[in-house]
C-alpha cells in the first residue's frame, strides 16, 4: 500500500495485490483502489502514487502491473493512458 500525505494528513492511496504469471514465471501486481481526496485531485497526486507503485513493481522484478477501471471513469482512463497502460480490446471480464 502506498499513501500520499500532506502535513500528516493522508490525501491519497493505492494498493498493489500480488499475483503470478505462470507463462513468464514472474510476479504480477494488480493495482487496485487508487484514490485521491477530492480537494487534492488534478494536482499530480495520482501520478505520484502510480509512479511509486510502478517503481516498486520494477524493484520486485514483476513482469507487469495490471489494473481495471469502470468504462465510465474517463478521468482514470486518461491517467492510465498517460502512464503507458493500454486498453484491453481482446478479452471479456
Amino acid at each position: 500500500m502506498f499513501a500520499a500525505n500532506e502535513n500528516g494528513e493522508i490525501i491519497g492511496f493505492t494498493q498493489l495485490y500480488p499475483s503470478f504469471s505462470s507463462v513468464s514465471m514472474k510476479r504480477v501486481w494488480i493495482l487496485n483502489d487508487l484514490y485521491v481526496k477530492e480537494s487534492h485531485r488534478q494536482k499530480g497526486v495520482a501520478t505520484l502514487l502510480m509512479s511509486a507503485a510502478q517503481e516498486y513493481a520494477k524493484e520486485s522484478a514483476a513482469v507487469r502491473v495490471i489494473l481495471a477501471t469502470h468504462i465510465s471513469n474517463t478521468n482514470a482512463q486518461k491517467l492510465y493512458k498517460s502512464q503507458g497502460y493500454i486498453k484491453d480490446e481482446q478479452f471479456y471480464h
